[in-house]
């Protein structure tokens, strides 16, 4: 939201939708100051703290349902990219595209953001079950083989999912990227803050178990988390984001992955050999960590961004979910492609669901 500073004079005209701190230059009462606006009046704040407070909220609102419209953007794209790998035909298809449909990365995103608003925190069985309600709806959605295992086990009866979680994949868990690709409404509603690792990680475990498919769901929340607070009018510090989810890793897979990524931005690795060397694949320490190098490597460009997640192969949904969730985050939703939010799939639904987790945690 913009802020003008201005001084109370006859005639003076106010922007609607602008907060307005004012330079009072003669005495008035507390009351509340008043201007016409043809046939609407405009209250003017005058507490400062307050104005830059609706500012804030209204700059973490706008960035909250940029998160789940990155997601979904960067979804819904990859998917285009396996038809059409190259930049000029994606960009010929996006353009011919009468509607951007997501898959599984932001059904499952979506299914998160309606537990939060709703729970406050992560309860596991009652997430499990929207996870698997939203698979019964739309099974077509692109779900891997692990969700459906899941669900079907539970609904079985007799474990939990967090108990059939842990006996996927030869009782070791999943450590793919499927945790990682929806953890967006957790950053947004927890922040950078000494909740986020253990709401990541028990939004993750509901089905991954393994502890790496865990630590990346963590870190790629934290990096949103990150995102979501810094000011993409001032520039990034890069080195320090990094650093930051560096630090964060409690796993040697993905603290070496994130090192890597640390390294590579420095040295000025082109992403062709990023991805090469960092990985793209379902594995999360294959994937994340190059969707992290698309953002940090085009922080102030979301069609930049994502170009370089999902034109370099491998799993380019995904790598377009997860680097489209922490742009939109950085970004927020004024500065998306209007053109490819206009095609959007359930644009509305999702936008309601970032106003809601924006409103239900706000600071």
């Amino acid at each position: 939201m913009e802020i003008r500073r201005l001084s109370l004079a006859a005639g003076i005209r106010a922007p609607t939708g602008v907060c307005v701190v004012i330079d009072v230059i003669r005495s008035f009462s507390s009351a509340p100051l008043m201007v016409h606006l043809g046939a609407r009046r405009l209250v003017l704040e005058t507490d400062v703290d307050r104005c830059f407070a609706m500012r804030d909220a209204t700059i973490r609102r706008d960035r909250c349902i940029g998160s789940l419209l990155g997601c979904g953007l960067g979804d819904a794209i990859g998917e285009l990219a396996f038809a059409h790998p190259g930049e000029t035909a994606l960009g010929e298809a996006v353009a011919a595209a009468g509607r951007l449909s997501y898959t599984d990365d932001t059904a499952m995103t979506i299914a998160l953001a309606e537990a939060l608003t709703t729970d406050g925190a992560i309860d596991p069985q009652g997430l499990g079950d929207r996870f698997a309600a939203h698979h019964a709806r739309e099974p077509w959605r692109g779900y891997g083989p692990g969700p459906p295992a899941l669900f079907r086990t539970v609904a079985a009866g007799g474990l939990s999912y967090l108990d059939a979680a842990r006996h996927l994949y030869g009782g070791v868990g999943s450590y793919g990227n499927g945790a990682a690709m929806r953890t967006a409404p957790i950053a947004l509603a927890f922040g950078d803050s000494a909740a986020l690792y253990d709401q990541a990680d028990a939004g993750a475990a509901v089905t991954h178990a393994h502890p790496v498919g865990r630590d990346g769901a963590a870190v790629q929340a934290l990096a949103i988390a990150l995102a979501l607070e810094a000011d993409p009018d001032e520039g990034l510090a890069v080195a320090a984001f990094a650093d930051r989810l560096v630090a964060a890793a409690r796993t040697t897979e993905i603290r070496e992955k994130m090192a890597q990524v640390r390294v590579m931005l420095g040295d000025g690795t082109g992403p062709t050999d990023a991805a090469n060397r960092i990985g793209r694949g379902i594995a999360v320490q294959e994937s994340m960590p190059f969707a992290v190098y698309a953002f940090l490597k085009a922080p102030q460009s979301f069609a930049g961004c994502l170009r370089i997640a999902v034109l370099n192969g491998g799993d380019r949904d995904t790598l377009g979910a997860m680097a489209g969730a922490i742009a939109g985050a950085h970004l927020g939703a004024r500065r998306l492609p209007p053109d490819w939010l206009g095609k959007l799939e359930n644009r509305a639904l999702i936008e309601d669901l970032g106003a809601r987790l924006a409103e239900r945690f706000a600071p």
